[in-house]
C-alpha cells in the first residue's frame, strides 16, 4: 500500500498564553504563514490549537516545509497523513509508512472524545497490527524506542498519522510586539541582532550608513545581501542608506582623533532615531556586545545613549563571537557578512580610540560642530528602498 503524506500539520508556541489577546497574534500567526507561502499552491485551514496545509504538490512539500520553519511563532511542523478516522484504515496507514524493523511506540491524542476507544486501546490495536504484519521484525518499547508513531484524532472526523516533528523558529509572531530600526552595519553581529529582536515579535526596519566613495557599491549590496536573508524570517524590510561620508569628514576635522568613533555613534543613533519616528518605530535595535570593541564599553554606550529617547535593544550584550557567529551560520547570514568590503566604521578609523569617554567631553567636542543642519541634510538625502521576500 503506498501512501503519500498529503498534509502537514503547524503547531504554535506561546500563543498558547496569550488568555484574551490570542486572537490577535494567531491572526498574525496566520498572515505571516500565508505571506511565506507566496506563490505556492496550498490550502489552510485550522482547527483548535492546530493549522494544517493541505492539497499542495508532492514536490513543493519540501520547499513549504523549509518556508514554515522560518516563521515566528511556529513552534513545530510535522508532515503528516490525513485520513478519516477509520481503525482499520488507520491501522494499514500506519505499517505502510512506519520502518519494518526495530523498536517503536505508539502515542494517540484523543480530541475527538466521541470516538468509542481510548487512547490506549487505540495505541495497542495500531500497534498490534503492526507486529503481526512485520512477523516479529518490529518490538514494543514504550521507553527505549527506535521511532514514536504519532496518531492525532481530530474533532473534524479526521486523523493524523505521522512521525517528524520539525523545530520551527519559535519566538512571537513578527509585527505583535511593533516596529523596531535596525542599525545594519554589514558585519556579523548587527543581522544577528535583528533576528534575535525579530523572534520577539518586532518587524525590523534597517538603517545602513554609506560612506561613498570610501566604502564601495559592493559594501552595500553586501548589505542588501543580509537584509535579504533577514526577510526570510522578518518578511519585507525597509531598508534607509544614509549618506554619512560629509559627517565624518566634519568629525575628522573639527574633533580630538580618538573621540571620532564615540561622535560618530552619537550621529549615528541621532539619525536613527529621526528616521525611526518617521516609519512609526518603538526602539532601536543594534548588534553592540559588552567589552568587543571600544565603542561597546559600558562607558562609551552610556555616552552614545544618552542622545536619544527611544529604548535601545542590544540583543547580544551579554554574548560573546562565538554564540553569535554560531546564530549567524543558523540564519546563513555569516558568509555574507565577511565579505572583505569596509564599512563606514572603518573610515578614519584613531589607531587609540578613547575605551572610557565621558559626556561632558563628547558635548564640548561636538559643539564645534553644526550638527543639526549636518543630521538635516543626511536624513533629506537618505535613499529608502524595500528589499522584498520575493526579490
Amino acid at each position: 500500500m503506498a501512501v503519500e503524506y498529503n498534509c502537514i500539520l503547524i503547531r504554535f508556541g506561546e500563543i498558547f498564553l496569550k488568555g484574551n489577546n490570542r486572537n490577535y497574534f494567531e491572526s498574525l500567526l496566520i498572515k505571516n504563514i500565508k505571506n511565506s507561502l507566496s506563490g505556492l499552491n496550498y490550502k489552510f485551514s485550522k482547527t483548535q490549537g492546530r493549522y494544517y496545509i493541505e492539497e499542495f504538490a508532492s514536490e513543493d512539500m519540501d520547499e513549504i516545509i523549509s518556508r514554515l520553519t522560518k516563521v515566528f511563532g511556529i513552534h513545530s511542523i510535522s508532515p503528516t497523513v490525513k485520513v478519516k478516522t477509520d481503525l482499520e484504515e488507520m491501522c494499514k496507514i500506519a505499517y505502510a509508512i512506519s520502518p519494518t524493523e526495530g523498536t517503536f511506540r505508539v502515542t494517540v491524542k484523543r480530541a475527538d472524545k466521541r470516538f468509542p476507544m481510548t487512547s490506549m486501546e487505540i495505541g495497542a490495536k495500531i500497534g498490534g497490527y503492526m507486529l503481526n504484519k512485520t512477523g516479529g521484525r518490529l518490538k514494543v518499547d514504550l521507553f527505549d524506542y527506535d521511532f514514536e508513531l504519532f496518531v492525532d484524532l481530530r474533532e473534524s472526523g479526521y486523523s493524523y498519522l505521522f512521525y517528524d516533528k520539525i523545530m520551527g523558529a519559535q519566538g512571537l509572531p513578527t509585527g505583535c510586539s511593533g516596529n523596531a530600526m535596525l542599525l545594519l552595519s554589514g558585519g556579523i553581529d548587527s543581522p544577528v541582532a535583528g533576528y534575535v529582536m525579530a523572534k520577539r515579535g518586532l518587524r525590523i526596519f534597517a538603517i545602513h550608513y554609506h560612506s561613498f566613495p570610501y566604502t564601495s557599491e559592493l559594501a552595500l549590496q553586501k548589505v542588501k545581501d543580509l537584509a535579504k536573508k533577514l526577510t526570510a524570517y522578518c518578511g519585507d524590510i525597509k531598508l534607509a542608506v544614509v549618506p554619512f561620508t560629509e559627517i565624518q569628514y566634519a568629525i575628522h576635522e573639527h574633533c580630538p582623533e580618538e573621540f571620532m568613533i564615540t561622535i560618530m555613534r552619537r550621529f549615528m543613533m541621532r539619525i536613527a532615531e529621526r528616521i525611526a519616528l518617521k516609519n512609526d518605530c518603538g526602539a532601536i535595535i543594534t548588534g553592540e556586545a559588552l567589552g568587543q570593541v571600544a565603542s561597546q564599553t559600558m562607558q562609551s554606550i552610556q555616552v552614545t545613549n544618552s542622545v536619544v529617547t527611544l529604548p535601545v535593544f542590544r540583543p547580544l550584550i551579554g554574548s560573546d563571537k562565538a554564540e553569535i557567529i554560531d546564530i549567524a551560520n543558523k540564519i546563513d547570514t555569516f558568509d555574507i557578512s565577511i565579505r572583505p568590503y569596509e564599512d563606514c566604521c572603518t573610515v578614519f578609523l584613531p589607531k587609540n580610540p578613547v575605551i572610557k569617554p565621558k559626556l561632558q567631553d563628547a558635548i564640548e567636542y561636538e559643539n564645534r560642530l553644526d550638527i543639526e543642519a549636518l543630521i538635516e541634510k543626511a536624513v533629506n538625502d537618505t535613499v529608502t528602498e524595500v528589499i522584498s521576500v520575493e526579490d
